[in-house]
């Protein structure tokens, strides 16, 4: 079975692009190698982020906020996605992707701004994991391997409406 690469983004690459990547890379379908970058990558991965990251089975070592700049090199694996999580990131003007690949906003708030206890904190990141895995479960019960490009393109798109 092919294994398709998806690289999340998001402004510092701390927070929902990091869980993101891990629910990719865990998803029960095993059709997709999770990546995450950042624009402007902050200098470390939401502790919250990071806990349930590994909780998902993604390897601690993975956990570090990364520039987008790495995944437009040539050595850089070949994405196949490239899906938004933050409205931030959806606005800005993206580096070229070699082979084009399929592009998406799945847009969330952002978990690390919410105030208050631990439990309502890990609770508005419980939400958009919540959120990201039901698109990742839509994404993965689509017949990738049979559509064309502009169907993967719309069905891709159309993901955010239907989760």
């Amino acid at each position: 079975m092919k294994k398709y690469n998806i690289l999340f983004l998001c402004t510092h690459n701390s927070a929902r692009s990091i869980l993101a990547e891990a629910i990719a890379s865990t998803h029960d379908s095993g059709k997709f190698v999770g990546y995450s970058a950042g624009s402007t990558p902050g200098t470390s991965v939401n502790p919250i982020a990071a806990d349930m990251a590994i909780n998902m089975g993604l390897p601690a070592v993975k956990l570090r906020s990364k520039s987008w700049d790495e995944y437009g090199l040539p050595n850089a694996p070949h994405m196949d996605f490239i899906i938004t999580v933050c409205d931030n990131a959806a606005g800005e003007v993206c580096p070229f992707w070699p082979g084009m690949p399929a592009t998406a906003h799945w847009g969330f708030p952002d978990p690390s701004l919410v105030e208050g206890t631990d439990e309502a904190k890990r609770h508005a990141f419980r939400d958009v994991m919540i959120g990201l895995k039901k698109r990742m479960d839509i994404l993965a019960a689509l017949p990738i391997e049979h559509l064309d490009v502009m169907a993967i393109k719309d069905e891709l798109k159309d993901i955010h409406s239907k989760a």
